[in-house]
């Protein structure tokens, strides 16, 4: 590693770079760098550029990043600003893969002894208030309370970096370097080929966000569609947009619980994209039965939902995602989800993997939030700001590697045997 020497008898930054020496230099990419306080530069190998430089804002940052050892604290240090990343984040996650395959590392004592001995940083750092939820996990009022703490941050912020419609989920990409806008629109309409929509069908959507799937049910295929969600800010948003597009006889957003739904007249076609996340594992069957109960014989659900790849054994949730962004998220593997739906009486009839398709579209995400980083410290301040790149950028990474997956399953309550499904996918692809 080529490393520009310290000026002489600055003992915080010897101490600095000898422990970033050990922990770091065993890392065979060697595509980084990392900076100090003042200026000095350890790394990349000479001639490989630096993908991406952690800039140690103060003597006290290795400590606030590494003690005690662990995800959460490493993510705080950077919340708090007592590191930078400059350059792609994404790719400091691979770096964070291989610190925690050698985190024997922090047993060692004389490390340990060299990381305590940095002195204490006189820097107060303001940080976002982590998120405490009261109430059973999972009940109504607690998932109120988890659902506000994400999606009421502030509509002007996500407007920042999601597409114009404001769908926050994957989109449906035709090329690499499609544009984020069209990935969106091609899967709405994707979603409602697979739903064969047609005129005058009732479609419930739950978790309809912004509103842009049923906004597009609506004025596309000519259904009457609700959208249910728990976030005021979101329904008001929605209905605004309904308004101005003259679809108020077609489609509403309502503020409910999808356990509170008592209609009676049924659905013809259910949809649910991206809050299967927030049910909870021990709430699935309730949520398919639910579903079952909503729909009428021979419609069809589709059930779009992030569940862990094959082989993820620690189901643990991240400590950083629980307290900074989803509070009480549960992930399962799709094996579990499609169970729950058999169990609630679904026939499955077709299981898509997406997760490509939401690695480009983080991607997207990032970028557009990075491009717009003072409008950010505008509306949300920079711990938001730097909570959302973190964590989008870090499940782009896990997408990319397999440990993350996005499904679409479609499942229909058959009428007495009869699907009704086509017999061929073709007409999806037309």
């Amino acid at each position: 590693m080529q490393t520009q020497q310290a000026p002489a008898g600055d003992r915080a930054v010897k101490k600095t770079l000898s422990f970033v020496d050990h922990i770091f230099g065993s890392y065979r990419l060697r595509d980084f760098a990392v900076r100090l306080w003042d200026g000095t530069t350890w790394g990349p190998e000479e001639g490989q550029p630096a993908r991406f430089t952690l800039v140690l804002h103060h003597p006290d940052s290795l400590k606030k990043m590494f003690w005690p050892p662990g995800e959460l604290t490493l993510a705080e240090a950077y919340i708090h600003n007592d590191f930078d990343i400059e350059g792609d984040i994404e790719s400091v996650f691979l770096l964070g893969d291989h610190l925690e395959e050698r985190s024997g590392n922090f047993r060692n004592i004389q490390l340990l002894a060299d990381l305590f001995r940095l002195p204490p940083s006189p820097i107060h750092q303001a940080h976002r208030t982590a998120a405490f939820l009261k109430g059973s996990p999972h009940s109504r009022k607690r998932d109120r309370q988890a659902v506000t703490r994400h999606y009421d941050v502030s509509g002007d912020f996500y407007r920042l970096w999601l597409d114009r419609r404001l769908v926050y989920s994957c989109g449906y990409f035709d090329t690499l370097d499609e544009g984020l806008d069209a990935a969106q629109e091609r899967k709405l309409d994707y979603i409602c080929r697979k739903l064969r929509l047609k005129p005058g069908e009732r479609l419930l959507d739950i978790g309809c966000g912004w509103g842009g799937l049923i906004l597009h049910a609506a004025s596309r295929y000519g259904v009457r569609a609700l959208g249910i969600t728990l976030s005021r800010p979101q329904a008001e948003w929605a209905n605004e947009r309904i308004r101005e597009e003259g679809l108020s006889d077609h489609c509403l957003a309502e503020v409910m619980d999808y356990r509170d739904i008592t209609d009676r007249e049924g659905y013809d076609k259910l949809v649910s994209v991206g809050m299967f996340e927030h049910v909870g594992e021990a709430k699935l069957r309730d949520y398919f039965g639910i579903a079952w109960r909503l729909l009428k014989p021979g419609g069809f659900f589709l059930n779009h939902g992030i569940a862990y790849g094959p082989g993820v054994t620690d189901r643990n949730q991240s400590p950083f995602i629980q307290k900074y962004v989803f509070p009480d998220g549960e992930l399962v593997p799709v094996t579990v989800a499609l169970g729950a739906s058999e169990d609630a009486g679904f026939e499955i009839r077709d299981v898509e993997s997406l997760r490509e398709h939401y690695v480009l579209t983080l991607r997207h995400w990032v970028r557009r939030l990075e491009s717009n980083y003072e409008r950010a410290l505008h509306t949300t301040g920079e711990a938001m700001y730097r909570i959302w790149r973190l964590y989008m950028s870090g499940a782009a990474h896990y997408f990319t590697t397999g440990r993350l997956n996005v499904y679409q399953a479609l499942l229909v309550r058959p009428d007495r045997g009869v699907s009704g499904l086509p017999l061929t996918r073709a007409d999806l692809y037309c």
